[in-house]
């Protein structure tokens, strides 16, 4: 629904009054929520759903409760799946009155009066979560790529040549809005973690990452390309006139019973603007480090680590390999009411209530440093970097652990050991270092292999070699693959799981680090003192049946 319309229809009630509508406004259009989310925030409404009655007095009619209910066929067929999902219109009844519908946007009168045209019976609205009624249209009226066929049987458009104004008008009409929606809705049920729209010369690609592996989407034709990444533009409040430079916005989206946060980056190439949507899972927030599956002596010791009233404790590795998520559940652990954290991240993947989350913003000179500075004069115990990426934030870091606080922060290295040496490249003096660092968690995400259709195998000795390992060294070790099966798409893989590698510094390792000893020298020391490689921990899960050969062999 339009977002000025529901500020209307609460002025006109009385519920708020111009300048707040403003502020409401304008927050919709900085955090990318839901203008319902927004007003539950500002307490003009205790939930989200409450919006609902208010939408049905204003129109004249009832809410209804479709969480559990199943309309008959003779009901569904009065209204063809093409019409339906073009409308965003659900059947809920039908009798003497006529037919009763269910619209996802039940404010908007056009598309009242194109449904009468479309079915030449009368229409009457009823008013029911928009959420909810997207995602009974999906489940009533077949699956998402039928569905998406249907939605494309209805664009009319052919050209790429569009004025200003057309493509506005392309952008809002019903099947882009309809066909976005159901090309997120499809990526998110599937756990996608991030959705790629990719204009070609002479194709427009639809893609989806779910478990660090790219999937296509049946591509959509070519000339919908502008519009489709427009219409994602204005749903992450970005400017669609603007297509030379990148752009960041947000977009967050209630899908079934979960809100759906995502960051949206444009980047303009020869063919028009790539965008790309990572999908940030609230629920992944809610992770405690007793869900991570982390093996029993890395959990005791960041149990043990994070309780520490001082020191620096970082997690490396590269993107996508779940640090966030590492620290985000560390966070939760630690954030008690007699404990102050601050975070500086860039941006803020998720809000927990009780830590303080400062975004970074570089254009409006809002740095790492100049947060942190900021920082160690709000007295904090604990704070949250997001990354270490220059010796300014490096050093500021080291500062604050000296100073009796606990730093969290991020690295991209390949190892553990590399972050040491990562820091003393910065230019951090070595002996601030080794009095400040109390430990790295280098950690990769692998895919973990399909309960449903695991099977034992015999690899080659070839594999094995590249493993690093020789027939004769297994005994009577077992191997295992997935098969495929419908459960996993075919895949073979399930969920992922992570690698850890624990660099635990101790007073040997303090030396090495003072006399700026090079990362190989520091890796053989803490390998001899008993630490396991990320290699090491990918054949203990293979042994243990949780992954595979080539899995371990891509991510170590």
């Amino acid at each position: 629904m339009d977002n000025q319309q529901i500020i209307d229809l609460f002025q006109s009630r009385g519920l708020v009054d111009p300048s707040l509508a403003q502020d409401i406004l304008s927050e919709v259009e900085h955090s990318g929520k839901e203008i319902a989310e927004i007003l539950a925030d500002f307490e003009v409404i205790h939930h989200r759903d409450d919006i609902w009655p208010i939408v049905a007095t204003e129109l004249g009619t009832e809410v209804v409760d479709i969480t559990d209910w199943r309309p008959a066929d003779a009901l569904l067929a009065l209204v063809p799946a093409g019409t339906a999902r073009l409308h965003g219109a659900l059947p809920v009844k039908f009798d003497d009155d006529g037919l009763s519908v269910a619209l996802v946007d039940p404010l908007n009168p056009q598309v009242v009066e194109d449904l009468r045209f479309a079915l030449e019976r009368d229409v009457r609205v009823v008013v029911a979560p928009d959420y909810l009624v997207e995602a009974k249209i999906n489940e009533c009226y077949g699956g998402e790529g039928k569905a998406m066929q249907d939605i494309l049987d209805q664009f009319e458009l052919s050209s790429i040549d569009l004025s200003d104004e057309d493509l506005e008008n392309e952008v809002n009409s019903a099947p882009i809005i309809r066909y976005v929606d159901l090309v997120l809705y499809q990526a998110i049920k599937e756990k996608a973690s991030d959705i790629h729209f990719e204009p070609f010369e002479d194709d427009f690609k639809i893609r989806y990452r779910v478990d660090g592996a790219l999937y296509e989407m049946a591509p959509p034709p070519a000339h919908l390309a502008l519009p489709i990444i427009s219409r994602v533009k204005v749903m992450a409040n970005m400017n669609i006139a603007e297509r030379r430079v990148p752009q960041d916005g947000r977009i967050v989206k209630q899908v079934g019973d979960k809100q759906v946060d995502m960051r949206v980056s444009s980047l303009p190439t020869i063919y028009g603007e790539s965008i790309v949507l990572r999908v940030l899972d609230r629920a992944s927030v809610n992770l405690s480090l007793d869900n991570l599956g982390l093996p029993n002596h890395i959990y005791d010791y960041i149990a043990e680590t994070i309780e520490k009233p001082n020191g620096i404790f970082i997690v490396t590795g590269p993107t996508g390999a779940g640090k966030t998520t590492t620290l985000y559940a560390a966070l939760r652990r630690i954030n008690t009411i007699d404990s102050k954290l601050l975070t500086a991240e860039d941006p803020v993947e998720y809000d927990i209530d009780g830590i303080v989350q400062i975004p970074i913003n570089e254009a409006i000179g809002l740095t790492f440093p100049r947060v942190l500075r900021a920082f160690l004069r709000q007295d904090p115990d604990r704070i949250m970097v997001g990354e270490m990426r220059d010796k300014d934030t490096a050093a500021i870091g080291i500062q604050a652990a000296l100073t009796g606080h606990l730093v969290l922060s991020t690295l991209h290295t390949n190892d553990a050991p590399g972050a040491v040496t990562r820091l003393l490249d910065m230019g951090c003096e070595p002996f601030l270092v080794a009095a400040s660092l109390e430990g790295v968690l280098a950690q990769r995400l692998v895919r973990s292999i399909c309960l449903e259709c695991k099977t034992a195998y015999e690899p080659s000795e070839a594999i094995l070699s590249q493993l690093g390992v020789s027939a004769h060294e297994l005994g009577d070790k077992e191997f295992h693959t997935g098969a495929g099966c419908d459960i996993c798409g075919h895949t073979g893989y399930r969920g992922r799981q992570g690698l850890y590698e624990l660099l635990d510094i101790n007073d040997t390792l303090r030396e090495l680090i003072t006399s700026r000893a090079p990362t190989v020298v520091i890796k053989q020391k803490a390998i001899e003192l008993g630490m396991n490689t990320l290699r090491e921990d990918g054949l203990r899960n293979i042994y243990m049946g949780n992954t595979t050969i080539e899995e371990v062999l891509k991510y170590t």
